[in-house]
């Protein structure tokens, strides 16, 4: 029996995981989003969702920050106290640790909506990681972009 929010009626997490990477085949080019969401709770953590998605031709910092939007949506079935978001793109992770500044006026609009989805959780953690710590996001990208 479900209550109708998407979850399966159990309180809510602890802690949830969202990997994401986008992507561009040149910069604008061809461009695709993955993103995964993992319950740390357990070793190794299960994929409780991941997106793989072509999203037509855009920049590379376009990409990342949707890949994140949409991890950040996907995570929303799985209700959690905290979140901690991983990414390969320094920019995102920087910008919204609020670090950097926005000086893009086409990502401003992104990076309120990744905000307003991160308000949701009690405590955030924002982590830029190499992208040899991202291959299955990376992966995600790839296979949605090599299809046909």
């Amino acid at each position: 029996m479900t209550d109708g929010s998407g979850t399966d009626g159990a309180l809510p997490r602890d802690m949830i995981l969202v990997y994401s990477d986008g992507g561009a085949r040149g910069n604008p080019g061809p461009a695709a989003i993955g993103a995964l969401v993992l319950d740390p709770s357990t070793t190794p953590p299960p994929r409780l969702a991941t997106v793989s998605e072509r999203i037509g031709s855009t920049t590379n910092n376009v990409a990342e920050y949707r890949a994140l939007i949409a991890g950040l949506h996907a995570a929303q079935q799985f209700p959690a106290r905290a979140v901690r978001v991983l990414a390969d793109s320094m920019l995102v992770i920087e910008q919204l640790a609020g670090r950097w500044k926005v000086k893009q006026e086409h990502l401003k609009p992104l990076h309120a909506e990744a905000h307003a989805l991160l308000d949701a959780y009690d405590e955030v953690e924002l982590a830029h990681v190499p992208r040899e710590q991202n291959v299955d996001a990376d992966a995600l990208v790839n296979a949605a972009l090599d299809l046909p």
